[in-house]
């Protein structure tokens, strides 16, 4: 069993809330536009972190994650990557990547949309955790938690964290 944090589009901000609700996790995923080391760097102090790196994410950044990411976890297939779209209207690299790797498993970032879906044409779980950073307009941080379980995904939870107002450190 291997319990799993996501999200993305922190941009460079760090909330505190991140190490609380993560601190049971075994892995963290990031689904890009980090924004610095720092974030990486304490998201990694709290589990393993996969990350890909997204469109605003700097050359450091770009050098330590990949623009795609595949992997297996629990029996499943992963993929990752920040600009993907959502079920029904995939980015191209997107379907590319579901056509070619097969995942059970699709996460992506960029729109700062949670979603959450299974998609029956490439009959897997997408995964879009919203936005965890102060960037953008959306009015509620999202975080998600899952577990994964000898091949199946269980307890999926999004976490809902207000927008901050403090300025970002």
């Amino acid at each position: 069993m291997t319990r799993v944090g996501i999200l993305s589009d922190t941009h460079a901000w760090w909330d505190d809330r991140y190490a609380l609700y993560f601190a049971s996790c075994d892995e963290i995923w990031h689904a890009g536009d980090i924004g610095n080391d720092l974030v990486a760097d304490r998201l990694a102090a709290i589990a393993p972190l996969r990350a890909v790196h997204g469109n605003i994410d700097g050359q450091s950044l770009r050098r330590r994650f990949p623009a795609t990411l595949t992997f297996e976890v629990e029996g499943l297939r992963v993929a990752m990557l920040h600009i993907g779209g959502r079920p029904g209207r995939y980015e191209a690299a997107a379907r590319a990547l579901l056509a070619s790797y097969r995942p059970n498993i699709l996460v992506a970032g960029h729109s700062h949309i949670l979603k959450i879906a299974h998609d029956p044409a490439f009959n897997c779980l997408f995964i879009n955790p919203g936005a965890a950073g102060r960037q953008g307009w959306q009015t509620v941080s999202t975080l998600v938690r899952l577990t994964l379980d000898a091949g199946r995904p269980l307890d999926c939870e999004v976490i809902e964290l207000a927008k901050p107002t403090s300025p970002a450190r």
